[in-house]
């Protein structure tokens, strides 16, 4: 039998775990899941949501207190990757999920720069996992809610019982309104972009840039 693994899961905010990958969690609950959050530590709203929904994942996990504005100032990756290694258990993983450093819809510096962070923090060796999973959604530039790229790595709809588990923890867990974005957001499909190491993520994200910057041009 296989023993039951351990993956760690680093988003920017509360829910981020439940909108991107609340479906893997709930379909794994066999293995053992650490949340990191690194914004809203002392959000008053926010924060016991995100302890409850770990609760309701039978998950453990901890927030940081990243500075997380409206003007969504760029931050710097050093300050970021310091806060991934003090507030993340400094184990081997078989298994991390996070952004992309293109994130998951039109705009939000904070998943992308975490996304970033996670990659550089794996290149320098200072995290340690078997595979790592970026998100993969995208928005059309903000023409429809953020949707699984069909052609990621992993594309897989979730089992109706699942995706129930997961829209109900967006509506009753953290309280969104079922006419605002993050419940019209939940996925059905969740997309992932899947790495075995961390030159093969970087390769990936140099030839996405460039196939970029070449689309802007044209």
């Amino acid at each position: 039998m296989e023993p039951n693994k351990l993956n760690a899961v680093l988003v920017a905010h509360p829910d981020d775990e439940t909108l991107w990958c609340g479906g893997e969690i709930l379909m794994h609950p066999k293995d053992h899941w650490f949340v990191v959050s690194l914004c809203r530590k002392y959000d008053s709203d926010r924060a016991p949501k995100f302890r409850k929904a770990l609760v309701n994942y039978g998950a453990y996990g901890i927030m940081g207190d990243l500075e997380d504005g409206p003007e969504q100032d760029p931050l710097a990756s050093k300050t970021i990757e310091d806060l991934i290694l003090k507030l993340l258990p400094q184990n081997h993983y078989d298994l991390i999920i996070t952004h992309s450093p293109f994130g998951e819809y039109t705009r939000h510096l904070r998943h992308e720069e975490v996304g970033k962070a996670v990659i550089n923090l794996w290149y320098e060796k200072k995290l340690s996992t078997n595979t790592l999973w970026l998100f993969a959604y995208e928005d059309g530039n903000k023409s429809y809610y953020p949707r699984a790229i069909e052609g990621a790595h992993l594309c897989k709809k979730l089992p109706l019982k699942i995706w129930l588990q997961k829209y109900r923890m967006i509506t009753d867990i953290y309280g969104f309104e079922k006419s605002g974005f993050e419940a019209k957001a939940t996925p059905e499909k969740e997309a992932f972009w899947q790495f075995r190491s961390p030159e093969e993520a970087l390769t990936w994200v140099d030839q996405k840039r460039s196939k970029e910057k070449l689309l802007k041009k044209h």
